[in-house]
């Protein structure tokens, strides 16, 4: 073939494909100067991939925000009903034996604060590896607290037979319930991250023979040897816990008669 020969076509592969696919790298181009002109102007100097955690950190931190405002209403509207309770009470005899009634059920109600020896449990991760990677044979469930590890060891305290029990300096009464999204506790509508800390007044040596005794802090004890979660109970001395401070309404249950 000389110099002034046109080459062969390949076969089965014509010429024409070339010539389109020539026509079309424009096109392209172009698409794709669109296509990054429209992400930056989107994103704007921010991460798109984080898009998503983002707008939930910054609304769990909107709506935490609006708690403890709403927590700061109700508190003073508490001391109001409080004041205008104890006047009508010096007036009034049928107030006055109400009021005394209520104080009565403050301390088994959890409505005031207590102080005593008991313990501090802290519940926490397991810690991350060098190389970010999981311990041989765990899943990444494996290697957080769960909903049922915090409950489990808030139902062994309790039936130690403590006085009170709180979580995160959460005070918890009867109604109150422990809720976990992944590795997050929902308590009394706020959100905490591990790791857990429980505290409780009562007999340091009862809480752990009963948290010994239970099947369910049984099994997270198991996952506690295998996997590294933390699980510490640590006797104190001056235990603090705050009196309970969020909505007693009930939706469902109802106060039984006589």
């Amino acid at each position: 073939m000389t110099p002034s020969e046109p080459a062969a076509a390949a076969p089965g592969r014509p010429r024409r494909s070339r010539t389109a696919w020539g026509a079309l790298v424009p096109v392209v181009a172009l698409a794709a100067g669109l296509l990054f002109a429209t992400s930056s102007q989107t994103a704007q100097g921010s991460d798109l991939r984080a898009g998503d955690v983002t707008e939930l950190r910054a609304l769990l931190a909107e709506r935490n925000g609006s708690i403890a405002e709403q927590e700061t209403q109700l508190a003073a509207l508490e001391a109001q009903i409080q004041a205008l309770t104890d006047q009508a009470a010096t007036r009034d005899g049928a107030v006055a034996a109400a009021a005394a009634t209520a104080e009565e059920g403050e301390l088994s109600a959890g409505l005031v604060a207590l102080t005593g020896r008991g313990v501090e449990i802290t519940l926490d991760d397991a810690p991350r590896r060098p190389d970010g990677g999981l311990p041989v044979g765990a899943r990444p469930d494996d290697v957080v607290i769960h909903q049922s590890d915090v409950q489990a060891v808030v139902n062994a305290v309790w039936a130690a037979g403590a006085d009170g029990v709180a979580i995160m300096d959460q005070r918890l009464i009867a109604t109150s319930a422990v809720r976990c999204v992944g590795n997050v506790l929902l308590l009394q509508g706020r959100t905490y991250s591990p790791p857990f800390v429980v505290t409780a007044i009562g007999d340091a040596a009862a809480i752990r023979a009963q948290l010994a005794a239970s099947p369910q802090v049984a099994v997270f004890e198991q996952a506690v040897e295998a996997y590294g979660l933390g699980f510490a109970v640590r006797e104190r001395a001056d235990v603090v816990l705050p009196a309970y401070a969020g909505s007693l309404d009930m939706d469902f249950a109802t106060p039984s008669e006589g």
